[in-house]
């Protein structure tokens, strides 16, 4: 079974990080809300969750995947030297490495996007000299970078990585199961 990662920081966009846990934990992985500081944290709307982890104890060996919501300051709050390293060391190893809404910044920062494909909220990383920034599409995969819009795709962005991780035909199935398909193709 695939272990993911999904970090929450203070100021994190609550639909952005639940939504992919959501749909993670629906096809039976393993999905921990992963904490850089407390237990507790609380999102840019107010909205407090309850960590499964945090940082220091992690064994990152361990997981297949890591996610970064957005939100403000949440995104800005990843800037953590130990998120850092645990980016890169699973860039370095072809795992995969998402992240929405404001958070594709944070992987910016880190050196991650140079020469990738990728998407983010309008505005965060368009027109940046070493991103080749695509903003026609809602999610973007370049080998193991996964990048999305924000809040709105967050469902697609979870679904993208279900199907990153190997869960093609679970993900068609969770989509189905949530009524997405009807309301992609009659709400217009």
């Amino acid at each position: 079974m695939k272990k993911i990662l999904v970090f929450v920081a203070h100021g994190f966009e609550e639909i952005e990080a639940l939504s992919v846990v959501d749909v993670l934990r629906r096809a039976e992985l393993k999905c921990d809300l992963c904490s850089i500081k407390d237990e507790y944290v609380r999102g840019t709307h107010d909205i407090i969750v309850k960590s499964d982890c945090i940082i220091d104890d992690v064994n990152q060996d361990e997981y297949d995947a890591i996610v970064l919501p957005g939100g403000l300051p949440g995104a800005d709050n990843l800037l953590d030297n130990r998120v850092k390293e645990m980016a890169i060391k699973f860039n370095n190893e072809g795992k995969i490495v998402a992240a929405i809404c404001a958070a594709p910044q944070t992987l910016e920062a880190f050196g991650l996007l140079d020469d990738k494909k990728c998407t983010s909220y309008p505005g965060f990383i368009k027109g940046r000299d070493k991103v080749n920034y695509l903003e026609d599409q809602i999610v973007v995969v370049d080998k193991n970078i996964i990048t999305s819009r924000g809040p709105a795709t967050a469902l697609e962005f979870g679904f993208k990585i279900l199907e990153e991780l190997g869960y093609e035909e679970k993900s068609k199935e969770i989509r189905e199961g949530m009524l997405v398909n009807f309301y992609v193709d009659h709400i217009k």
